[in-house]
């Protein structure tokens, strides 16, 4: 079976070797020059485009954590000493 294979791997590279060695005719390829138009125009008068919205089925909705710092400020939730003064006051 290997004798096989190894006969098989020969033929098909004699077969394939000229082909790996064929040249172009010309020689080098600096000969060539390419040229490019200087302006391309694409005419749409006559085309008819229609298409469907594609939207997504799902959205994506990512919560941001808060990020949490040490407090600068004490917050009070009370004024009642403040009330009690402002009472006094207006007496």
């Amino acid at each position: 079976m290997t004798k096989l294979v190894a006969r098989l791997a020969l033929a098909s590279a004699l077969l394939y070797a000229p082909a790996a060695l064929a040249q172009d005719e010309g020689g080098d390829d600096g000969d060539r020059k390419v040229t490019y138009k200087q302006k391309t125009e694409i005419d749409f008068e006559g085309l008819d485009v229609s298409g469907e919205l594609v939207k997504p089925q799902s959205a994506l909705v990512l919560d941001r954590k808060k990020a949490q710092f040490n407090p600068l400020i004490k917050l009070r939730y009370d004024f009642n000493s403040e009330m009690e003064q402002s009472i006094d006051e207006v007496k």
